[in-house]
C-alpha cells in the first residue's frame, strides 16, 4: 500500500527506517498531474532501487511573473493511484509553506548552463528547479534521482549542480514517451484546442528530420537548424521560440557537431509553450 507524507519529517522518517533496513532509495522529482511519462521514470527506479519516493509538488519559485503558476493542472489523488500503480513507495506532497521558509535569503544559480535555450525567456526558472531539487535531495537522500529527457536543459542542469554541489547521488535521464503520434507527453499537452492538439505534432516532426539529418552523417549544426525550422514553418499555428544545436556539456550553440550535442526547439502553439529535443553523440 502506498503512503503519502506532507511534512519533511515524515519523509525523513520512512526514508530513515529504510536505510536501517539496508535499503536503497530513489527520487522522482515532479509536479504533479502525472502521465504514462512520469511513470515510466518511477518503473524505472522501481527496477533500479528498494523504494522509491515521489514528490508531487507544484513548486512556486521555478514560475515567472504571467506564468502558469495558478492554472497548471492539480489532482493528487489521480497521481496517488498512478505513482502506486508504478511502484512508488511514498508520495511526498508538501505544500510551499512546508517547503519555503518566508523570509528564505538562499538562491542557487547555474550559471551559464542555465542562461541559454529555455533560460532566455525565462530567467527564473531554473534558479527555482535548483532549489527545489537541491531541497529534495536533502529531504529524501536518494542514492539515485531520475529525470525525464524532454526537459533536456533541466537534465543537464542538475547533473551540473549535482556534480558541482557533491550530492552522492546518481542523475539517471530517462527516454522521452510519446503519443501515437509522435507529441511528447506533457502535462501542458492538456490546455491544446483540438486544432492546437493536431498542429503540435509538427514538433515531433521536426525534431525527427533533424535527427535524421544528424544519423546520416551531417555534421553542420546551421544544417540541422535549418532542416527543424522547414518542417516548423508549414506549421502556421507555430510560433517558433528557438531552434538550436547546443554542446551536452555547456549548453552553447555549436558550429560543427564533433562532440554530444542536443537539439532542442520550443515552439508556441497558441498560447502553449512546448518543447522537443533530441541527444546525439557523433562518435556512438
Amino acid at each position: 500500500m502506498i503512503e503519502a507524507a506532507s511534512t519533511i519529517a515524515e519523509v525523513r522518517e520512512r526514508v530513515g527506517a529504510w536505510r536501517r533496513e539496508g535499503k536503497s532509495v530513489g527520487l522522482v522529482p515532479t509536479m504533479g498531474y502525472l502521465h504514462e511519462g512520469h511513470q515510466s521514470l518511477i518503473e524505472r527506479a522501481a527496477a533500479e532501487c528498494d523504494r522509491v519516493v515521489v514528490s508531487v509538488f507544484v513548486n512556486p519559485t521555478q514560475f515567472g511573473p504571467g506564468e502558469d503558476l495558478e492554472s497548471y493542472p492539480r489532482d493528487f489523488e489521480r497521481d496517488l493511484a498512478k505513482c502506486e500503480a508504478a511502484g512508488a513507495a511514498l508520495v511526498f506532497h508538501p505544500t510551499p509553506e512546508e517547503m519555503y521558509w518566508p523570509d528564505r535569503s538562499t538562491t542557487i544559480h547555474m550559471a551559464d548552463i542555465s542562461e541559454e535555450l529555455c533560460g532566455k525567456s525565462r530567467p527564473v526558472h531554473f534558479d527555482g528547479v535548483c532549489l527545489v531539487v537541491a531541497k529534495l535531495f536533502n529531504i529524501v537522500t536518494p542514492d539515485a534521482a531520475y529525470f525525464g529527457e524532454k526537459d533536456a536543459q533541466q537534465l543537464l542542469v542538475v547533473r551540473r549542480m549535482v556534480r558541482d554541489l557533491n550530492f552522492p547521488l546518481r542523475v539517471v535521464g530517462c527516454p522521452i514517451v510519446r503519443e501515437a503520434d509522435g507529441l511528447a507527453k506533457s502535462s501542458r499537452n492538456t490546455y491544446l484546442s483540438p486544432d492546437e492538439r493536431l498542429a503540435a505534432t509538427v514538433l515531433s516532426r521536426a525534431i525527427r528530420a533533424g535527427r535524421a539529418l544528424a544519423e546520416s552523417g551531417e555534421r553542420d549544426a546551421s544544417a540541422i537548424r535549418g532542416a527543424v525550422r522547414d518542417v516548423l514553418a508549414h506549421e502556421p499555428l507555430a510560433d517558433v521560440e528557438y531552434v538550436e544545436v547546443v554542446s551536452q556539456e555547456t549548453v552553447r550553440p555549436v558550429q560543427r557537431i564533433e562532440a554530444p550535442v542536443l537539439c532542442a526547439i520550443a515552439v508556441r502553439i497558441g498560447t502553449t509553450r512546448l518543447i522537443d529535443n533530441f541527444f546525439y553523440d557523433p562518435a556512438a
